[in-house]
C-alpha cells in the first residue's frame, strides 16, 4: 500500500469515527443544557381547602 493511499484510509477512518461520535451523543432528546449550579427551591403551596364531604346516601 503506497504512502498515499495509508493516509488517506486513516483520515477515512477518523471522519468515520468522528460521524459515528456525533450521531451517538449523549442520548438526551431535546436541547442540550448546562444544569443550575444550585437547585431553586420549590415553593410550598398554600393550605389547600379540605375535600367537601360525600353526601348522605338516600335510602
Amino acid at each position: 500500500m503506497r504512502r498515499g493511499a495509508a493516509a488517506r484510509l486513516v483520515a477515512n477512518a477518523a471522519a468515520v469515527a468522528a460521524v459515528l461520535a456525533l450521531l451517538a451523543g449523549c442520548g438526551q432528546r431535546g436541547p442540550l443544557y448546562l444544569p443550575d449550579s444550585q437547585p431553586k427551591k420549590k415553593l410550598a403551596a398554600g393550605p389547600q381547602a379540605p375535600a367537601p364531604a360525600p353526601a348522605p346516601l338516600q335510602h
